[in-house]
């Protein structure tokens, strides 16, 4: 390659090693596996080796990756948190130690795990846990305080209480723990995580501390930052320190004094991965002398007294027998291949997702084909390519009907998956109830995903709609129930016959209609007869209402089933119509954005009296917003307000407005 080749395919990788890195450090969503990203950084490190005058201070291999968040103050690391080098070889191994030798004399070093979770670094004072942080850009981290609170293996006193200590750790989601998640985000419909690390850092990296309790996070600690009341000269005496103060250490290390016991402890570690109830990437090897680290210095972005050793994804050919198509509990057609058994990672794998057509047809998949099988993060089978066809192949179709309810399926504009809109869909039952009886739609208090779950099971109810005609005396019999709580929930389920017509619209379950949609249809419709003979193009007039929302609501309501559905519920006396009245009209023509957490009032419950006094809530602040209403902790939506001069609010003063 010329050098003027080099320098534009160096400003290529750039480009897209920079967005890669913002998608899954800033956004916790890869775009791409670890051994494709690894392969992009490691090409351009190898050009930038060729051609160092094409170096800046701001290519990723010269500064740490990570930003800080609006969402959490930051914080200023007064020891840097650096990234580490990675090496994809053994014969990359001897070259760190040849390098090492160059500086210090008889180095020791350190093996260790390479757990895969989000880095942290935690503070004390006098033994008592004062502040807790992300990496960020290894600079400036987040401070997630709260949060790390909430995770029970990150001590909040010390077992003794040294004046003042900074460690570093790296949070982590269990792979059993990652598992439940995923299942329960399937159940509720929610895109799930890809893996365990992008999952402890969306986990982690929010607002609400209780859901990242829910979501049983944990953390070993693997590096001493700064103490003060203690001496401590080598990492395995810092190991065995702050293990004695009461943190989470690395579940195991190895001392070695020469390069091919490194080798022979990585290999090791490497072999048993497979078999760790947490993910590894990879392995760390470091100097232990503190005094030769101090020597060895560091780059602008790694210390040069440690290197990471990556693994490199095992893949096994294998051969596509069969397509076999199941419905989620959204409606989305999944084809999963069914292949000739492999071991992988230390499992047989016979399955993996197709995800969709057009992965299959960007694939070239042909029932027959041979193929190449791997782990996407050691942990899901996936399809790297193709190895060669059999005769006569042709690339897979998927179906035009449900194979669950032979309804035909849909590809909605924008979307890859085929998806089915049948309401009354048996794969679709689960999730489709869940949602009916959830907070937001009918509100039925008591009815939460596990009982839900116990009475279908029990074959007390398959739809819905069942729910009306639910006989109490079962639900009684029933596991952790009893006559109380039975009786609690049928009053909930009779309450619920009285809610708005919006609420209904939302229980339906309508593709792209949430919650302010159905409001705006209960309000331009009034009841759900008009609503079900309106046109698309009717729905499609309503101020804010998109031309997807209406195509999607149409097609719903022009389903025969969806039809019976509605029937079955105006049956049993559910409420069809449309309860809301403006007061007055005071507010016509205003438009407000709720931030921050107001003092007395609920975020739904300041919307609803804007819409009574014919005003409306919009999420984001532009020029057409007339007046934001902040509380306490208003971010970035108040900044903006300032900068446009928007009037800005308090709850007192809009409940003034309106009294």
């Amino acid at each position: 390659m010329d050098k003027k080749a080099a320098e534009k395919r160096i400003l290529h990788l750039r480009e897209l090693i920079n967005e890669y890195s913002r998608l899954y450090y800033e956004m916790d969503t890869p775009a791409i596996e670890d051994d494709e990203f690894d392969k992009l950084t490691l090409e351009l490190r190898e050009l930038e080796k060729q051609y160092p005058e094409f170096i800046t201070p701001e290519s990723y291999t010269q500064k740490v990756q990570g930003a800080v968040s609006r969402l959490f103050a930051p914080v200023r690391h007064e020891v840097p948190l650096e990234s580490l080098q990675d090496v994809f070889s053994i014969d990359e191994l001897r070259e760190f130690d040849v390098r090492v030798r160059q500086t210090v004399d008889k180095p020791v070093y350190v093996v260790e795990p390479k757990i895969d979770g989000l880095s942290i670094s935690l503070e004390y004072i006098d033994g008592i846990f004062t502040r807790g942080a992300t990496r960020g850009d290894g600079q400036t981290g987040e401070d997630v305080t709260n949060n790390l609170l909430a995770i029970q293996s990150i001590p909040r006193k010390l077992k003794v209480p040294v004046p003042r200590i900074i460690v570093r750790g790296e949070v982590y989601m269990p792979q059993q723990s990652f598992a439940e998640l995923v299942k329960n985000q399937d159940l509720n419909g929610v895109r799930p995580f890809k893996n365990p690390r992008n999952a402890a850092a969306g986990s982690l990296r929010q607002k609400n501390s209780a859901i990242t309790k829910k979501r049983n996070l944990d953390a070993f600690i693997f590096n001493l930052q700064l103490i003060e009341g203690e001496t401590v000269n080598s990492h395995d005496q810092s190991l065995e320190l702050i293990r004695q103060l009461g943190f989470p250490i690395i579940p195991f290390y190895k001392v070695v004094d020469s390069i091919e016991d490194v080798i022979r402890e990585v290999k090791h570690i490497g072999d048993i991965r497979s078999s760790l109830p947490y993910d590894i990437d990879g392995a760390v090897v470091k100097v232990n002398s503190f005094t030769h680290r101090n020597r060895l210095g560091s780059t602008s972005k790694f210390p040069k007294w440690a290197s990471a050793y990556k693994y490199p994804p095992e893949e096994k050919q294998t051969k596509l027998l069969y397509v076999e198509i199941n419905v989620g509990r959204t409606g989305v057609l999944t084809p999963t291949g069914l292949f000739e058994p492999v071991t992988l990672a230390g499992t047989t794998v016979s399955r993996a997702t197709l995800h969709n057509q057009d992965f299959i047809n960007e694939k070239g998949l042909c029932i027959g084909d041979v193929v190449v099988l791997r782990k996407a993060g050691d942990i899901i089978p996936e399809v790297v390519r193709v190895v060669s066809h059999g005769p006569n192949a042709v690339v897979y179709e998927m179906p035009h009907t449900c194979p669950s309810c032979s309804s035909v399926v849909i590809r909605e504009p924008g979307e890859v998956a085929l998806r089915c809109h049948n309401p009354e869909c048996p794969a679709q039952r689960l999730r489709n109830i869940i949602h009916f009886a959830s907070r937001d739609a009918m509100d039925i208090e008591g009815l939460g995903p596990a009982v839900v779950e116990q009475l279908v099971s029990a074959g007390l109810m398959s739809n819905a709609y069942d729910l009306y005609t639910i006989d109490g005396s079962a639900i009684s019999k029933l596991e952790r129930m009893g006559d109380k709580s039975a009786a609690n929930l049928l009053a909930a389920i009779e309450r619920s016959k009285e809610n708005d017509l919006y609420r209904v619209i939302y229980a339906l379950g309508i593709r792209h209609i949430g919650q302010k949609a159905a409001k705006l249809l209960a309000d331009r419709f009034g009841d759900m007869n008009s609503l079900m003979s309106a046109t698309e193009d009717e729905m499609a007039s309503i101020d804010g209402f998109g031309d997807i929302m209406a195509q999607s609501a149409a097609n719903f309501f022009a389903l025969p089933q969806s039809r019976h559905f509605i029937e079955k519920l105006r049956e049993a006396g559910v409420n069809m119509r449309r309860k809301g009245v403006e007061i007055d009209n005071r507010l016509s023509g205003m438009t407000f954005v709720l931030t921050g957490a107001l003092p007395t009032l609920k975020r739904d419950e300041a919307s609803a009296m804007i819409e009574k006094y014919g005003g409306k809530t919009t999420s984001s602040v532009s020029k057409k917003t007339t007046v934001v209403i902040a509380g306490e902790e208003a971010g970035s939506k108040l900044t903006k307000a300032q900068q446009l001069g928007i009037r800005i609010i308090n709850e007192q003063e809009f409940l003034d407005m309106i009294k």
